[in-house]
């Protein structure tokens, strides 16, 4: 998740379309987090690149003047929350339900479609179970992640971490997603142990991507494929092998989230 907002080059154009259309949400968030990461959003300071703000702003009814850092310390959460509201619970609750929603109607077909070589009541009933699962655990995924950002940024964070230690800033530098993406990782626990595993082998080569080169430098050869990646072909391989042949498969991964090479 980290790759997806400050490196989205180091994922598959695919698998980035699939997190966003699951993620749902506004570009121009992920706009101004960006230009904060790259300091052309600074607290305190006068910022003529944040159209972005403006709009969204605009857009949700909320005040102008919160799209001025130079007097806004910190951007409220109601504006990350685009358009829920001002709690950040309830926030995480819509964002569960919605997830939840979009998680269901991809994992409950494909289940069912499993079923139909050797249909039966059992059988059928078994895929619901898996889907309801999968999907929950999809939509408790998404749903810690912006959890997570609001806590940081305005909830438990300056409350742990004083602003003379851990300064607005920081938070919306980089920390605030990152914090997401470690309360998210939790929701791993609701799929079983099985499933975690097949999860972990399909996700384990995206994740590699992200810090391995892809490809040898220039001067070894062009274009050719840096070792360590082919290495972790086999693995992609079989994980989605796997995946796709075990019909009480708990969810079952959409054809463009297959594993593709780089």
């Amino acid at each position: 998740m980290d790759s997806w907002f400050y490196r989205p080059d180091a994922l598959a154009k695919t698998y980035r379309e699939w997190i966003r259309s699951a993620a749902q949400v506004d570009d121009r968030l992920v706009q101004v987090l960006r230009q904060a990461r790259r300091g052309e959003f600074v607290y305190g300071e006068k910022s003529e690149k944040l159209s972005a703000l403006r709009s969204m702003c605009e857009d949700y009814r909320l005040p102008l003047a919160w799209s001025d850092p130079a007097t806004t310390i910190p951007i409220p959460c109601e504006l990350v929350h685009m358009g829920t509201g001002p709690s950040c619970h309830w926030h995480a609750l819509t964002r569960l339900i919605k997830a939840f929603k979009f998680a269901l109607a991809m994992y409950l077909p494909l289940q069912v479609l499993l079923q139909l070589r050797q249909p039966s009541r059992a059988a059928m009933l078994g895929a619901s179970k898996a889907a309801l699962r999968s999907s929950m655990f999809l939509a408790s995924f998404i749903s810690l992640f912006y959890y997570g950002v609001c806590l940081c940024r305005t909830q438990l964070g300056p409350r742990i971490f004083p602003s003379k230690f851990v300064s607005p800033m920081m938070w919306e530098q980089g920390l605030c997603v990152r914090s997401g993406c470690l309360l998210c990782g939790w929701s791993i626990l609701i799929e079983s142990k099985r499933r975690r595993q097949e999860i972990a082998l399909f996700v384990a080569p995206r994740a590699a991507t992200t810090f391995l080169p892809r490809q040898y430098d220039s001067k070894v050869g062009p274009h050719a494929p840096d070792s360590r990646i082919l290495l972790l072909r086999p693995i992609s391989t079989f994980g989605v092998r796997g995946l796709c042949s075990q019909s009480a498969s708990p969810y079952s991964l959409p054809s463009r989230m297959r594993i593709r090479d780089a």
